[in-house]
């Protein structure tokens, strides 16, 4: 299935090809408000929620709100066999199951987790969370702006190279539930051409939202370009640097707290503008001998699409 969603979206975006070209030539257009992509206002980041809600239908969401912090009570064994004709309207190949969501967690009782990796202000801390992942056998996904690629191609195809997932995560960090729907479109499909051109990698049908804004009408849109919108089960706040009282301890205490069968674990590569820290990347080795003592195994965030 996942095979029939990059074919997919191949087609589109060779369609799609000369309504972004002009944006992608010139650098992505305007940067994302409130900062470089990448980065978050702190009033954009869940402050206080450590673990995210279960997946619902999606609803109106103001940018600036953050996710309901209870988990879900229970959690179905194994995802739900989609019938033949349950495909989202509009977009081959992705199971009705699937759409209109921006998911938090991977539906499964297995005691796994998967690590995902934001790419966009800088390029700071790839190096040792590359080798920290290498050195320990661990996979992971990486979600990609266009910018980002564009500026750090080196980091970017370095992350192909190991054979990471790699998701999309538009061109310009920017806030898309302030767009309209073909500005939508554009960002999420051109910050796919841009990976594909820099690293070779297709993301479908990976995609995150930047800041998690997100509402149903984007959901759809995303669905609609053959993309799964993928969310957090854990925001580490290590982007926060010192600023936001975060430490590499308090980063690994975020994770392990949340730990739950199917864990998405949001972290970042790049430090913080400010004082550079790289908290995420300095916690990454004690995460994962902490997970791996409590039980867990790590995936990528295949084992939800499929």
């Amino acid at each position: 299935m996942l095979k029939g969603m990059r074919t997919v979206l191949i087609t589109r975006l060779a369609v799609a090809g000369a309504a972004v070209a002009g944006l992608v030539a010139c650098g992505g257009g305007a940067p994302a408000p409130g900062g470089q992509p990448g980065t978050r206002p702190a009033s954009a980041a869940p402050s206080s929620a450590t673990v995210a809600p279960a997946p619902s239908t999606a609803t109106s969401q103001a940018p600036n709100t953050p996710a309901p912090s209870a988990p879900p009570t229970s959690v179905p064994s194994v995802r739900p066999s989609p019938s033949p004709s349950a495909t989202y309207p509009g977009s081959p190949g992705i199971p009705g199951w699937l759409a209109g969501k921006d998911w938090t967690y991977i539906p499964t009782t297995r005691r796994v987790v998967a690590l995902t990796f934001d790419a966009g202000a800088n390029a700071d801390a790839v190096p040792s969370i590359l080798a920290a992942l290498r050195r320990e056998g661990v996979p992971a996904t990486f979600f990609l702006t266009g910018n980002f690629v564009r500026d750090f191609p080196a980091a970017a195809r370095s992350i192909a190279a190991a054979g990471f997932r790699i998701g999309d995560h538009t061109i310009t960090h920017p806030y898309l539930t302030q767009l309209s729907d073909t500005a939508v479109q554009r960002e999420i499909l051109g910050g796919a051409l841009q990976i594909m051109s820099i690293t070779g990698k297709n993301p479908a049908p990976l995609f995150r939202f930047p800041y998690g804004d997100t509402d149903a009408r984007t959901v759809a849109i995303a669905n609609r370009a053959g993309f799964v919108p993928v969310r957090w089960t854990v925001d580490t706040l290590g982007w926060e640097g010192t600023a936001g009282h975060i430490s590499a301890s308090v980063v690994v205490s975020r994770v392990l707290a949340a730990a739950r069968p199917g864990e998405i674990v949001l972290m970042h590569v790049g430090s913080n503008p400010d004082d550079h820290t790289t908290f995420d990347a300095d916690a990454l080795p004690q995460v994962i001998s902490g997970l791996r003592a409590r039980g867990y195994s790590f995936i990528t965030l295949d084992a939800l699409t499929g």
